[in-house]
C-alpha cells in the first residue's frame, strides 16, 4: 500500500512552512560557514603570530649556527685563491712581458717613422732625385769610418754620390754594387769636403782625421770664424751641391778650428742618397746661353808704308893739289 492510500495521504504540508524550513536550512549552513572561516582565520592569525615570535627566537640563534658555515666557506675560498695565486701571477707576468714587447715595437716604429718624415723633409734647391736606405753594416777601425746601405747602382746609385740624414750631410758614396753601396762618412782619414762659412762665405776643405769632430784645413775668410758658425757644401770642384748643412765650427782642444757635425744629432740608420753627378742637373745648358764676347784675334795691316828713298851723298871735294 502507498503513502497516499494510507491514513496520511490527504495531508498535504503548506508551502510556507517548507520555504521557511529550506530558509532556517540555509541560515545555520551559512552560520556554519561563517563561524568556520572566522575560526581558520583565527589560527592562520594564531599561526602568523606564532611564526613571527618563532623568527624572533631563531633569527639570532641561525646566525650563531651559519657564522661557522660562513667562515669555513671564506676559509675555503681564500685557501682556493692562494692555491691558484702562482699560476694566476705567472700568467700576469707572460701578459705583461708581451704587452711590454708591443709597447716597445710601438715607440720604435713611432720614432721610426718621425725619423722617415723627418729625412724625407730634407730638400735641395733645386729638387734632385733621392734614393732612401738603410744601414746595415757599419764598418769602423781607428781611422776608417764607413757604412753600407741597402741600396745600388739598381737604382741609380753612382760614386760621388752625398749621403744625408735628417739632420745634414753624412758622407759620400766611394763604392758600388747592384744591391748596396759604401759611404765614406765625413770623419773618415780619407774624407775630404769643400765647404764655406754661412755667415762670411769663407772656403775650407773639410777634412776628417778619425775623430767625431773634422777640421777646416785650409781655412779662407776675411772675418774671424766664431764658435756656432754655419758649416755647408760649397759645391766648389762640382764634387757636391751647395749648400748641404754640415754642422757648426767649434773651437778644438789643438786650437784649431773644426765642426760639430749635424748627423751626430741621431743614430744614422736612414740616409737619403741625392743622385747628384754634375751641376748640369741643377741648370739646363739651355738656360746658360753663351755670352757674346769680344773677338781676340788681332787683324793685319792692309798695306805697308814705302820705304823712304836713299839719301844723296854730297860729292867729294876734289884733293888738294
Amino acid at each position: 500500500m502507498s503513502l497516499r492510500d494510507g491514513p496520511l495521504g490527504d495531508v498535504r504540508p503548506p508551502i510556507l512552512w517548507l520555504a521557511a524550513v529550506a530558509l532556517a536550512i540555509a541560515a545555520v549552513a551559512a552560520l556554519a560557514l561563517f563561524l568556520g572561516g572566522r575560526r581558520e582565520d583565527a589560527r592562520a592569525r594564531a599561526y602568523a603570530v606564532t611564526r613571527q615570535a618563532a623568527d624572533r627566537v631563531i633569527s639570532p640563534l641561525g646566525g650563531v649556527l651559519a657564522a661557522p658555515v660562513r667562515w669555513a666557506g671564506d676559509g675555503l675560498d681564500s685557501l682556493q685563491n692562494y692555491v691558484f695565486a702562482g699560476s694566476e701571477n705567472t700568467n700576469l707576468k707572460r701578459g705583461l712581458a708581451k704587452a711590454l714587447t708591443w709597447r716597445d715595437e710601438a715607440l720604435m716604429l713611432r720614432e721610426e717613422n718621425a725619423r722617415l718624415r723627418a729625412l724625407m723633409g730634407v730638400k735641395t734647391d733645386p729638387p734632385l732625385p733621392v734614393v732612401f736606405a738603410r744601414t746595415v753594416i757599419d764598418a769602423r777601425g781607428p781611422y776608417s769610418n764607413t757604412r753600407l746601405v741597402d741600396a745600388g747602382s739598381s737604382r741609380g746609385i753612382v760614386e760621388g754620390n752625398p749621403a744625408l740624414s735628417e739632420h745634414g750631410l753624412v758622407g759620400r758614396v766611394t763604392g758600388v754594387a747592384p744591391d748596396v753601396s759604401r759611404v765614406l762618412l765625413l770623419t773618415d782619414v780619407e774624407s775630404r769636403i769643400p765647404v764655406l762659412i754661412e755667415r762670411t762665405n769663407g772656403r775650407a776643405i773639410l777634412t776628417g782625421d778619425g775623430g767625431p769632430n773634422p777640421q777646416l784645413a785650409y781655412l779662407r775668410t776675411h772675418s774671424p770664424l766664431r764658435e756656432g758658425d754655419r758649416v755647408l757644401t760649397s759645391g766648389d770642384g762640382g764634387v757636391l751641391p751647395r749648400g748641404l748643412p754640415v754642422g757648426a765650427a767649434v773651437k778644438g782642444a789643438d786650437g784649431g778650428w773644426r765642426v760639430a757635425l749635424d748627423s751626430d744629432a741621431a743614430p744614422i740608420d736612414f740616409v737619403q742618397i741625392l743622385l747628384f753627378k754634375d751641376f748640369a742637373q741643377l741648370v739646363p745648358p739651355a738656360g746658360l746661353p753663351a755670352a757674346a764676347l769680344p773677338s781676340t784675334t788681332t787683324e793685319a795691316p792692309s798695306a805697308t808704308a814705302p820705304a823712304a828713298p836713299p839719301a844723296k851723298r854730297a860729292p867729294k871735294a876734289p884733293p888738294p893739289p
